[in-house]
């Protein structure tokens, strides 16, 4: 299946958008912009990482600038979806959603967000350097398009990296981390699993974690998918068993309980010197260069993810930021110019400084940045590289992922095999794509 959206299209009618605006670049500020809005407040979630931390300090510019007050609800992910269809279902307060790549079908089909096509035809509301074309190209696609539109930019955006620590490694023998994930099973494993120690932490708890961070990010590698070209499960195929398997074997080299790791017990198994390796986003660098979190100094290493006999497939994840169309006019006209102010050109450096990633290709090609922060190359490469389709991104996926993440954690626990449990998550899932209409021509196959 494809999820590829029309970009170049997308792209091509902005251009033609802002060609056609009388009024000269040079004549728009946000401060005259935002002067009908002066007052209003706008209501919307965030989530409790690095990324939204780096936000926050950089609002009060806003605010100051504009007179326009940002409220802020502070929510853990695996909350953020329900909290979000909950207000929007109930035409409650949200003015500015925040949507996973995995969420754009559900709010683009439920008309919960407005495209952002309706601002970008007023010249008064759109920033003249706006510039689409600045964002990875994926990054737009997976993140802020559906069905031809664009409804949200991204937002708090990473890639999968293998983040490493340098001195476990050359102790153990190793001049560098492993490139292929059988090396990193066949000889790290063992020669780093020793002393109470791990060669590698695989986030795995039991929610998005589990079906995003742990089941799908060992199905591309190896060849795999969650569904074929038309929408059947493909979780039986070879390839995809290959990669479930290899997820049971590596858990060898892996600490005891690891079914029950999120984020932040990964990523501090790694700060604190008990595991070697971790696949991690590319939000978590902060944390792990904190000397107040992490014991980790000199010793951190950044790579690419491993390759696996179908290449190298990084996981891609993240977020854009895109206005409720249950916002009133004023509300929806300043989250338009909030949501670019946050996610701009000009300000994609100090967003980076203070501990956000931005989508914006420009920021890493300023001077200095690759060499200051040591994922940038990787992060690059990935998001050159990645795979728009790491997880299914049409608007089932909140249900699918339920199921996943049940018949996921049994196949790590042992409780079924990997034959048992794809079976299980193909006919479950399979279940609710002919529900919505799927196989009998009533929704599109490919978005």
């Amino acid at each position: 299946m494809s999820m590829r959206t029309t970009v170049k299209a997308l792209l091509a009618g902005a251009a033609m958008t802002c060609a056609l605006w009388s009024a000269p670049a040079s004549a728009w500020t946000l401060e005259e912009a935002a002067k009908p809005y002066a007052g209003t407040t706008l209501d919307m979630a965030f989530l409790t990482r690095p990324g939204y931390d780096a936000a926050k300090k950089m609002i009060p510019e806003f605010e100051e600038k504009t007179g326009i007050k940002i409220n802020i609800t502070d929510l853990p992910y695996e909350n953020a979806l329900a909290e979000q269809v909950r207000d929007f279902v109930a035409g409650g307060d949200l003015d500015i959603a925040l949507i996973d790549l995995v969420w754009i079908g559900n709010f683009a089909e439920n008309n919960w967000v407005v495209p952002i096509d309706t601002f970008t035809a007023k010249p008064e509301l759109t920033d003249p350097d706006l510039d689409l074309k600045d964002f990875f190209p994926l990054v737009l696609d997976a993140f802020g398009s559906w069905n031809g539109k664009v409804y949200g930019l991204p937002f708090d955006n990473y890639s999968g990296l293998l983040f490493y620590n340098k001195c476990m490694l050359k102790d153990a023998g190793f001049d560098g981390p492993p490139t292929t994930w059988e090396d990193l099973k066949d000889k790290y494993g063992p020669a780093l699993t020793k002393d109470g120690k791990y060669a590698f932490a695989l986030q795995s708890k039991r929610n998005e974690t589990q079906s995003a961070d742990s089941f799908a990010r060992v199905l591309w590698p190896f060849g795999g998918s969650f569904l074929d070209k038309d929408f059947k499960s493909n979780l039986m195929s070879p390839e995809s068993q290959a990669g479930l398997k290899f997820r049971q074997d590596l858990m060898k080299y892996m600490p005891q309980g690891i079914v029950a790791y999120d984020h932040s017990e990964a990523v501090n198994a790694l700060a604190q010197g008990d595991v070697a390796m971790i696949t991690e986003w590319s939000a978590f660098y902060p944390t792990l260069i904190d000397p107040a979190t992490s014991k980790l100094g000199d010793c951190l290493g950044v790579a690419p993810e491993p390759s696996g006999p179908a290449g190298r497939k990084p996981a891609l994840g993240g977020f854009s930021l895109a206005v409720a169309s249950q916002a009133d006019e004023n509300e929806q006209a300043a989250g338009w110019l909030f949501i670019q102010w946050l996610t701009s050109k000009a300000n994609a450096q100090r967003y980076l400084e203070l501990g956000g990633v931005p989508a914006r290709q420009s920021v890493y090609q300023i001077p200095g940045i690759a060499e200051k922060y040591a994922y940038v190359p990787a992060l690059v490469e990935s998001w050159k590289e990645g795979v728009p389709e790491f997880r299914p991104r049409f608007a089932e996926w909140p249900e699918i992922t339920e199921i996943v993440q049940e018949w996921g954690t049994k196949i790590m626990l042992g409780e079924v095999s990997t034959e048992e449990g794809a079976k299980q998550i193909g006919d479950k899932m399979e279940a609710v794509l002919q529900k919505a209409g799927y196989y009998d021509g009533k929704k599109p196959l490919a978005q």
